[in-house]
């Protein structure tokens, strides 16, 4: 199919200078004349997207204990350091930026390099942190953020290359995958998993313990994903509008998805909770599919989303493992439900809409997709797993790097095992050697409950009434 028509010759790449020209002896924008609304877009979209980061950190500190949700929220902030720049682009060569600046790049030609590579480097940052998350409250930041930084480098930046580069196999294959669902989401979810297997469960961490929180990063991250989406064509086509409004519609049924699940299943009731992670189920679903499906089959991807992940609501227990933040369960299996809907619902019609591209799915005839896409899906949570597995055994007897703390700052939150002086909310209900409480006095003195175990004061406050109520 022809390419979309523009006033001036497409900008190329041009080996013999690698960082686009020298800027002191040409006009380096000059050849984006024509292009320049492409990578506007495309910076636009990246601004959109850095949003995710933070509320991964606001989900994850909701979802968790009191006493661990200002580490979650530290932790989103330092992941954005982690990710390894270099192993982003087209060859060792660029390895810490080295080049990178205003030559076209292997996304789009139109696009210079530096704005792919920040957009590309957004989505790695986001991946990292959802994969950290398998550490729940049981993980030391530091041995956090070192596992992060090989994950990018040997087990991210591989299975992107394989999807995305023009000389991948999996591009080759072809597998579809619009904006991340095997890189981001399924590899994410299998790693969370290795995570979580490497520090087995031995103690129930309990509800999330601030709904608003939890909410609030949910809103975030769904607006990030506008960016995530639609800026994943590389391009301001109208198949770029078209993924974004997928991205909202499989979100909006990914909740219905799951609360039509918990109606029924909790004699007609409701969670916010669940329909946060109905949204963020609807997101995952879609990502493979955003810019090849039409409206309505987004709606399906997302209803069905929803509805699988939220079926597997006991699978941890089913894996003897303490995945509280649901990494697995939303990421993994979301990732891989929303592969295998790909392969089935793509439409060449919808990825035409960028001029350039025809992918059909089994509804255009060709059922062999959906093989293709099981493909990807068991190799990337085989690669994924193993490797992550292999990481982690391999840090554990690294003198300082071991994982989890101890089982007394475990018991106590990781706040207070990673902050001097900072707390979330009014501790001097828990911890004796907070202000204003006397620090000889025994912890279980403190409204008849130890610090070990509270998770809020609602819940102190509940227990020393019921308690007064039978005296």
């Amino acid at each position: 199919m022809a390419s979309l028509s523009s006033p001036e010759k497409k900008p190329s790449f041009n080996a013999s200078t690698p960082t686009g020209g020298n800027p002191l002896e040409v006009d380096v924008n000059a050849q984006y004349t024509g292009y320049e609304w492409n990578y506007t877009y495309l910076i636009t979209c990246a601004f959109v997207v850095w949003p995710i980061l933070p509320g991964i950190g606001l989900l994850y500190g909701g979802l968790a204990r009191r006493a661990s949700a200002l580490s979650l929220l530290f932790q989103s902030f330092l992941v954005g350091a982690v990710p390894d720049r270099g192993a982003l682009h087209r060859r060792l060569a660029n390895f810490g930026l080295r080049n990178v600046m205003a030559a076209p790049s292997p996304g789009n030609p139109a696009i210079p390099e530096i704005v792919f590579c920040f957009y590309q480097l957004l989505f790695c940052a986001c991946t990292v942190q959802i994969v950290v998350g398998g550490a729940f409250e049981r993980g030391r930041i530091i041995p956090s953020l070192v596992f992060g930084f090989w994950w990018a480098t040997v087990v991210y930046c591989p299975i992107a290359c394989w999807t995305w580069n023009a000389n991948g196999w999996l591009y080759k294959l072809p597998s579809l995958d619009f904006a991340g669902g095997g890189p981001v989401h399924i590899a994410s979810g299998w790693s969370a998993l290795a995570y979580a297997l490497e520090e087995p469960e031995d103690q129930s961490h309990g509800k999330p313990h601030n709904t608003t929180l939890v909410f609030l990063g949910t809103v975030l991250i769904w607006f990030g994903w506008f960016g995530f989406n639609g800026g994943s064509a590389l391009n301001a086509s109208i198949r770029s509008m078209v993924a974004v409004f997928n991205t909202n519609t499989a979100a909006s049924t990914g909740v219905l998805g799951w609360v039509l699940v918990d109606y029924f299943k909790h004699k007609r009731r409701f969670t916010v909770v669940g329909a946060c992670e109905g949204a963020i189920a609807g997101l995952v679903g879609i990502t493979p599919a955003a810019g090849y499906v039409s409206l309505w089959l987004a709606a399906v991807i997302g209803l069905v989303t929803g509805v699988v992940c939220c079926l597997l609501e006991n699978i941890n227990d089913w894996l003897r493992i303490d995945e509280g933040l649901d990494v697995f369960k939303l990421h993994g299996v979301g990732g891989m439900v929303g592969a295998f809907l790909t392969g089935i619902f793509a439409d060449q019609s919808i990825s035409a809409l960028d001029g350039a591209t025809l992918a059909k799915g089994a509804i255009n005839g060709e059922g062999i997709q959906v093989g293709r896409q099981f493909a990807e899906i068991t190799a990337i949570s085989a690669y994924s797993f193993l490797v992550s597995c292999a990481l982690l055994l391999i840090m554990k007897y690294i003198p300082g790097l071991h994982l989890r703390i101890s089982e007394e700052a475990e018991d106590n939150g990781l706040d207070l095992d990673h902050f001097f002086d900072e707390q979330i909310g009014d501790w001097t209900l828990f911890h004796p050697s907070s202000r204003g409480i006397n620090r000889h006095m025994q912890p279980e003195t403190v409204l008849g409950r130890s610090p070990a175990h509270a998770s809020s004061s609602s819940d102190i406050v509940a227990q020393d009434k019921a308690s007064r109520e039978k005296a």
